[in-house]
This record gives C-alpha cells, sequence and structure tokens, in this order.
C-alpha cells in the first residue's frame, strides 16, 4: 500500500509542480509602487508610461516595463547631431548649436528617438546632452 500512495503522490507533485514554478512574483502594495513609481520618475526612466498603467502592472506582481534607462548618462538611446548646421553659420556659436540640436530633437520625437529625453529636465536633458557633444566635435 506504501507504494502506491508515494506514486500517487509523485504524480501528483509532478501534474502541479510547473504552475507551482510558474507563479506570479509577489505583488507589492500600493504605497510600494507608488515609491518605486516616484524613483523611476526622478530617474527618466518611466519611458513614457502612464503611472496608472505601471500600478496595474507593479501590483498586479509582474515586473513593470522600465522604460528608457537613465538618459542623462549616456544619451539612452537618443540621436544626436554629428556637427552644427550650415544653415546657422551667420549665429554665434552657441545659439548655431541651440537650433542645430532644436532642430534634430524635433525630427527625432516625431520618430520617438529621443531615448526618453525632454528638451530640458533636471539632471540633463536632450538640450545639454547635444550641447556637450557639439562642442566636443568642434
Amino acid at each position: 500500500m506504501k507504494p502506491a500512495y508515494l506514486i500517487a503522490c509523485g504524480i501528483l507533485l509532478a501534474a502541479f509542480a510547473p504552475a507551482l514554478m510558474s507563479a506570479p512574483a509577489q505583488a507589492k502594495t500600493l504605497k510600494e509602487c507608488a515609491a518605486q513609481w516616484q524613483e523611476m520618475k526622478a530617474s527618466g526612466q518611466t519611458g513614457g508610461m502612464k503611472y496608472r498603467d505601471f500600478t496595474k502592472q507593479c501590483m498586479s506582481g509582474e515586473a513593470p516595463a522600465a522604460g528608457a534607462p537613465p538618459a542623462a548618462a549616456a544619451g539612452g538611446g537618443a540621436v544626436f547631431p554629428s556637427a552644427v548646421s550650415s544653415k546657422y553659420s551667420s549665429e554665434s556659436a552657441g545659439k548655431a548649436r541651440m537650433h542645430t540640436c532644436l532642430d534634430q530633437y524635433n525630427a527625432n520625437k516625431a520618430g520617438g528617438a529621443n531615448g526618453g529625453l525632454k528638451w530640458i529636465q533636471k539632471g540633463g536633458g536632450y538640450y545639454s546632452e547635444c550641447n556637450k557633444r557639439l562642442k566636443g566635435a568642434a
């Protein structure tokens, strides 16, 4: 009788093991998700995700899509101009860089190639990063 019992237990364990292993991660409370959102927002990692969508994912136990990595550190995958545009040659160097960056920013915005960067943001936005790169290229 014991061997039959052990075999039955083994079969049941084998049948339910995949379901037990694929259980979702521990769901968080709204307070924990709100704190995580604030951290991500401060470092520019929301990637355009709305708070409501983030909290739904967070509280369900799914790993919320982090969006873009901190963009100010390395440009976050944004596309930057390689040189100052010649159409701004009559302007001062600073204005020429700014207008060149603005043209590229607006072109990127349509295609979503700004890497999650806003034109100006705390910690270094698109303009700050673009201006640094153009100064280095000069």
